[in-house]
């Protein structure tokens, strides 16, 4: 019998975005570095990326393709506050395509020992773990860690006063996911007793607890007796009221006679073993995250409202703690973490505090606003709120500032596609080779060389016209390599030479992508269901604007 794949279904699953693998433009003036260097472990190359989300993690796919350690992403939560006007079974729709959009890219660009974390509410959790189910695969789910993000009842709450959000795990791949322990300070509770000289214990009975296989009679050499503090004998009995089994032999008793502590209870004397509270043990994470351990909604609230006290709050960023933790268990030092939903910026500066290298990136304003002004304050070590003195932190390294290039084509006002004029020529050939999937990588010695896909095959990026001469020449100084050309238009026939193929741009081009498409965020003004609220609006004789929890919903405006 087949067995049948099960998949998530949604209005609009089978349309995919043709995406163009943009260039990006370092802007140095918004570029930043410590004044020196603090540390040997300085990281100053870490990026952050203004644009739509989803351009950006397409422009990194080429570079970055398996070399993510960690991806950690808030996402818009699909709470409905920006889909008024519209049927909830259609921006259900779009919110699971544009998500699937995303995570198929984010699971190319992870590495294959690194993690994904979503967090997440009610309202979406359980399609997103399906969703995730279908792109990284179910053997791959590590978790759902449930985080408790309020520190108190909402009391107007209709039917329940919802605490917690979901943190969404899955690995590349599990088998080959290794994790850091947590360090743990302080005992568990259970660990309720402490010797004169300090050391934390909690008591075990010294008597074995298991059921029939703990008797005397099959476990003759746990049967003895133990003398009590007031001389008794006391012979191991178990619950039944027969003769049962110690847990250790009378060699290990007399090794840890200082573990044994004597109890004087209703039943006479019994012994007990302690067992000791390691300093600085290591445990697994475990899958409740309080808010005393990892920080809550006000937390994070207060931790960006000392960092802007002039700004007006912003929305629900996470704490630092949360991030501090997922960093911690994720990565090690050096290691790259990537937040495609940037919001306040939390996660690169957790990340930076933490020897991490960071790619962040964030379409909304508030990433000249809030991200910027804080990375600023963490490189310079102004920067003492959340995990900063938990970690030492002192300031120091750097990073670069990028905004996605515009779409290499545009149309002229004849419709015709045309290169952009905002394109120089190293522009041209830098992104000419990346849609065509060459690595950029200009020589010095020989002009022709703008990139290469082996070390044999190199491309060649030109606006000229070139003639036949031009190519007889390009011919024989290529030699037993191959190249590919592109110009504007050859005055020959373009498979007249074995090593040369010649094609015109931006005719070559057009077949690889959509061009001129800027947003792919979701923006409630422009989805399909738009012209049924024309009505509604005309009647109210009022046309109100996207606010800006619609219109840059998926640019992570909102975490």
């Amino acid at each position: 019998m087949t067995k049948q794949k099960l998949e998530l279904t949604w209005i609009g699953k089978e349309k995919r975005p043709r995406l163009e693998p943009r260039i990006l433009l370092e802007d140095k003036e918004k570029s930043y570095h410590a004044k020196h260097r603090v540390t040997d472990n300085d990281s100053f190359d870490n990026r952050l990326i203004f644009g739509d989300n989803l351009l950006a993690l397409k422009a990194l796919e080429q570079e970055f393709t398996g070399k993510i350690k960690c991806v950690f992403i808030d996402p818009p939560y699909n709470t409905g506050s920006a889909f008024q006007h519209y049927d909830d079974g259609l921006e259900h729709s779009i919110w699971l395509g544009l998500m699937r959009d995303r995570l198929e890219i984010i699971r190319s660009l992870l590495a294959d020992d690194g993690s994904l974390w979503i967090t997440i509410d009610d309202n979406e959790a359980h399609y997103l773990k399906v969703l995730c189910d279908e792109v990284f695969g179910r053997a791959n789910f590590l978790a759902n860690v449930v985080w408790e993000k309020s520190d108190s009842p909402r009391m107007d709450a209709q039917f329940f006063s919802v605490r917690h959000d979901h943190l969404l795990v899955f690995a590349k791949d599990s088998a080959k996911t290794l994790w850091n322990k947590l360090n743990v300070s302080e005992a568990p509770e259970h660990y309720d007793k402490i010797t004169p000289d300090g050391r934390v214990y909690y008591l075990k009975p010294l008597r074995a607890m298991g059921g029939q296989g703990d008797s005397r009679e099959t476990r003759p050499t746990l049967y003895y007796a133990m003398i009590a503090p007031d001389g008794t004998e006391v012979y191991p009995k178990r619950q039944d009221g027969k003769d049962g089994a110690w847990r250790w032999n009378k060699s290990k008793v007399d090794l840890e006679n200082e573990r044994i502590e004597w109890v004087n209870g209703r039943n006479g004397w019994s012994p007990y073993y302690r067992i000791y509270a390691e300093k600085n043990s290591q445990r697994p994470p475990e899958t409740i995250w309080n808010h005393g351990d990892v920080g809550s909604n006000r937390t994070s609230k207060a931790e960006v409202k000392a960092l802007f006290p002039e700004q007006v709050a912003f929305g629900t960023p996470k704490p630092e703690g949360l991030l501090q933790r997922v960093i911690e268990i994720a990565t090690n030092p050096n290691d790259l973490v990537l937040d495609s939903f940037a919001g306040s910026g939390t996660t690169g500066a957790v990340a930076h505090k933490m020897g991490r290298r960071w790619i962040m990136i964030e379409l909304g304003e508030h990433c000249h606003t809030h991200i910027m002004p804080r990375l600023q304050k963490v490189i310079d070590g102004e920067d003492q709120g959340g995990i900063s003195k938990t970690v030492n932190w002192k300031g120091g390294g750097g990073f670069r500032y990028y905004k996605l290039a515009p779409s290499l084509l545009e149309q002229d006002r004849w419709g015709q596609w045309i290169i952009n004029k905002a394109y120089n020529a190293e522009m041209l050939a830098e992104a000419a080779c990346k849609i065509s999937g060459f690595t950029y990588a200009p020589s010095d010695s020989q002009w022709w060389k703008h990139g290469y896909s082996s070390e044999n095959d190199f491309i060649y990026v030109t606006t000229q016209n070139l003639s036949a001469q031009q190519l007889q020449d390009l011919s024989e100084e290529v030699g037993s390599a191959s190249l590919l050309i592109y110009c504007s238009a050859f005055r020959a026939n373009g498979n007249e030479f074995s090593n040369l193929t010649v094609k015109k741009i931006p005719k070559a081009l057009l077949h690889y992508c959509e061009w001129g498409h800027d947003d792919y965020s979701l923006n409630v003004a422009n989805l399909p269901m738009a012209e049924k609220t024309e009505e509604l609006e005309q009647t109210k004789n009022v046309m109100k604007p996207a606010n800006s929890a619609q219109s840059d919903l998926f640019s992570g405006d909102l975490s």
